[in-house]
């Protein structure tokens, strides 16, 4: 009978557990709704995540396309954020250096910095001087691999113009129709956009004011060597001066003169090396014209120029405006 007694008693204790339990679950509203909110907390959240992350999505991709509108449509203000900086000391420099679209960073003007011809713009070039071949050639700039073009131009005269010694002192002339002259260039990259903006305001940049030796344009280079005035060149190649950093000279002043050499001649071909860099891209879209472009391989542009002895536009149709 003992066991039977407690056992009787045991069951009202449970029942009433299970009754408290339930009436405190019932009387308390704000644990009924903690416990409904932690249930399915995921599901819910789950489609406001999505949404918020393809609107910041889109919202990106706008962005991105209209920036790449507005650099695509004004190449002068290119020119003008990237190289119309004043670098205020080194530190300065380097900044400009890593940041300037069409300047190549280089903390050095060596050989190793130069941009070694493509199989195909080597080809490009042997093909063109092989067609006027024994003709004369002036380059601006100096390797190894311009050397060995110059001995397909046997017979004729090849005239390298090159700024840094070392590359001279590594590369010597080895025919009797081949010079190497070292010149000196003034103007560094990080002016581009100065003298672009100097050469269309000042009327004695045009090209039919005066020869170029006797130019006062600021883009004129009047210090090279009396026979590059002298004569009637029938390619001009331009690479160089490296143009590799800011603070380096630009090739701004030998695109200008190229033009000015390849209009007093009879029909001279300009090739101008590195397009894909903006100072050699706009330069020669103002100087050289596309009007003129007759081919193009790799990073080469290649413009036929005639003579024109009474022109006062370097283009007939008119380039885009710069404030």
């Amino acid at each position: 009978m003992p066991p039977e007694l407690s056992q009787s008693h045991a069951l009202p204790v449970i029942s009433s557990v299970q009754l408290s339990c339930s009436a405190a679950s019932d009387t308390n509203p704000e644990l009924n709704g903690t416990a409904r909110r932690m249930k399915f907390p995921g599901k819910k959240l789950l489609p406001v995540l999505v949404f918020i992350l393809s609107c910041v999505s889109i919202l990106r991709l706008l962005k991105i396309a209209i920036t790449t509108t507005s650099h695509s449509s004004s190449p002068y203000a290119a020119l003008s954020s990237s190289f119309q900086q004043e670098c205020s000391s080194p530190s300065d420099c380097s900044k400009v250096q890593s940041n300037a679209p069409g300047v190549e960073s280089s903390p050095h003007r060596t050989t190793a910095n130069t941009t070694l011809l493509t199989p195909k713009e080597l080809m490009f070039l042997s093909n063109l001087i092989t067609r006027k071949a024994p003709c004369n050639l002036l380059v601006f700039g100096l390797q190894s691999q311009y050397l060995n073009l110059s001995s397909i131009n046997a017979g004729g005269i090849t005239l390298f113009l090159e700024d840094d010694p070392y590359k001279i002192s590594q590369n010597k002339a080895d025919s009797n129709g081949t010079q190497i002259y070292k010149v000196e260039y003034q103007v560094p990259a990080k002016k581009a956009y100065k003298m672009l903006k100097h050469a269309k305001e000042n009327p004695s940049c045009a090209p039919h004011t005066s020869l170029l030796q006797q130019s006062t344009c600021k883009l004129a280079l009047t210090n090279l060597p009396q026979e590059v005035y002298q004569l009637k060149w029938d390619i001009v190649v331009v690479d160089g001066p490296s143009g590799n950093a800011p603070e380096e000279p630009g090739r701004m002043s030998t695109i200008y003169s190229a033009s000015m050499l390849a209009r007093a001649g009879k029909t001279t071909d300009v090739v101008v090396h590195d397009v894909h860099r903006t100072i050699e891209k706009w330069f020669s879209r103002e100087f050289l014209c596309e009007e003129n472009l007759v081919s193009a391989k790799g990073k080469f542009w290649n413009f036929r120029i005639s003579h024109q002895s009474n022109s006062t536009r370097f283009c007939s149709s008119e380039t885009v405006q710069i404030e």
